[in-house]
């Protein structure tokens, strides 16, 4: 009775959802894991009939957000490349943070990396390099392990108690992974602490052998839109050298925050 009850709830919520979601649920098929479907399979992923899909694809086709390849099925379409450049161009957080960490990498030699949250990850939106004996695993557009490294660690530290709640019931396992502890009040506890001291390093939890770095980039609002970070070799850091790198980056990520707020962005 209660499995009956279960089910015509979840009908119901489903029936509830406009033809638009049901349509960009197609669209969060395509990720690194997945990037190519047949119908068949996005029918049986998103339990949707034969006509409906077929409607859905035809619009997502003809705005170029899909395409159609023969004998391997559906996969990405040129709009979203077209899209990326046009956020480039006027995203402020990139068209603010892109001269920044080009300064950064040429007195560093590292990678510099500007992220932001975005739903339940941490999306690189912006890579500078200046050594190639350093190679960041996460190029843009690639999601972020939420809870692991530097650049995620410092979001997490600035989100809203009901959003980190929501992460942590649904990844508590990669936050007591890195230490971040077992339990909701200790993993507040210690992003209490990140969050205080201003700056997030991490060792080696991404990229082994390397040191990250990264700050606190706010909105307009004073609100966390993202992280401005430096990854760097371990070896030879000394205490004089942790320090000086830290500053340019709480330094760099200020500078940044300042200029969001100009723009009036977030």
């Amino acid at each position: 009775m209660a499995r009956a009850g279960k089910k015509h709830s979840g009908a119901a919520e489903s029936s509830r959802r406009s033809s638009l979601e049901k349509m960009l649920d197609i669209l969060d098929l395509f990720e690194e894991e997945r990037l190519r479907w047949t119908p068949e399979q996005m029918m049986a992923r998103l339990g949707c009939t034969r006509s409906t899909l077929y409607r859905y694809l035809r619009v997502l086709s003809n705005v170029g957000l899909v395409t159609a390849l023969p004998d391997i099925g559906y996969t990405l379409g040129p709009r979203i490349a077209e899209l990326d450049y046009e956020m480039r161009s006027s995203d402020p957080l990139i068209t603010n943070g892109r001269p920044l960490l080009l300064a950064l990498v040429k007195e560093i030699a590292g990678v510099g990396l500007l992220c932001r949250f975005y739903r339940d990850r941490v999306l690189c939106v912006h890579q500078e390099a200046s050594s190639d004996a350093i190679r960041s695993a996460y190029d843009r557009g690639r999601a972020m392990p939420v809870a692991r490294g530097a650049a995620s660690r410092m979001i997490l530290a600035h989100l809203k108690t009901v959003r980190l709640s929501l992460l942590y019931s649904s990844q508590s396992r990669e936050f007591s992974q890195v230490g971040l502890g077992d339990t909701l009040e200790q993993v507040q506890a210690n992003l209490l602490r990140i969050r205080k001291q201003g700056y997030c390093l991490s060792r080696g939890e991404v990229t082994p052998g390397v040191v990250g770095i990264a700050a606190p980039v706010f909105d307009s609002e004073r609100e966390i839109i993202g992280s401005l970070s430096i990854t760097v070799a371990d070896a030879g850091i000394n205490e004089r050298r942790r320090r000086f790198l830290i500053d340019r980056i709480v330094f760099s990520a200020e500078v940044l925050t300042n200029a969001m707020r100009r723009t009036g962005t977030g």
